[in-house]
């Protein structure tokens, strides 16, 4: 499946980054400094957020928010677009295909990068003013922007799915749709989530990303 038609399925902007704070919270809860979802706000400056997903298995995204739009950037260290497996390492031709100017400074960040090289194998955005979401012209033939972003497209049921195998425990739907509402935190949410969460303990990371209070 190409990136396009993957990103097809997203929202729009404004609950993109809805989704991406709740699932950094619903990771904050279940397992303090070990899940795979985060959101920075503020992290490029003012107007510039940036929500992150890290497997610890060199699969990776980050996907930038800025006044003008948003840019994401996904990573597959097993896709046979990964700059790692070309010599010099280089990004394969495609994946910043069509990236509107206003994203390409990104492109250098040393955070998304390595040698000074991007390190992508798919890319996509959308412009504040646009009615779609777009993406390069690199041939995804492992689907790695379906996987890398499933959690992502799928909602709240997608994050509780993933968070039952990731965890190996019983997530209640009800706590997490809580949380994908971007409703205030309660001691019964929070321990609904995880039986030894402590509200108090949790609250200076959940507001470092933003979430309400």
């Amino acid at each position: 499946m190409r990136v396009d038609e993957v990103v097809s399925g997203l929202p729009g902007i404004a609950v993109v980054r809805e989704r991406c704070r709740a699932m950094a919270v619903l990771d904050l809860v279940l397992a303090p400094g070990g899940g795979y979802f985060d959101f920075f706000p503020g992290w490029g400056g003012d107007g510039v957020d940036l929500a992150s997903m890290d497997d610890a298995s060199g699969n990776e995204y980050g996907i930038v928010f800025t006044p003008e739009g948003v840019w994401a950037r996904g990573f597959d260290h097993e896709s046979p677009l990964s700059p790692y497996g070309r010599d010099p390492l280089e990004v394969a031709p495609g994946v910043f295909d069509g990236l509107p100017d206003v994203f390409r400074p990104f492109l250098g960040e040393p955070a998304f990068c390595d040698e000074d090289v991007p390190v992508a194998t798919t890319s996509f955005w959308r412009l504040a003013d646009d009615t779609a979401w777009r993406a390069g012209t690199g041939e995804d033939v492992l689907g790695s922007a379906a996987w890398l972003f499933e959690v992502l497209l799928g909602g709240p049921d997608a994050y509780r799915a993933h968070a039952e195998d990731y965890f190996e425990t019983e997530v209640p739907a009800a706590a997490v749709r809580h949380v994908y509402d971007l409703r205030p935190l309660t001691r019964e949410i929070v321990t609904a989530l995880r039986a030894d969460a402590e509200l108090g303990a949790l609250r200076a990371d959940v507001v470092r990303t933003g979430y309400p209070h």
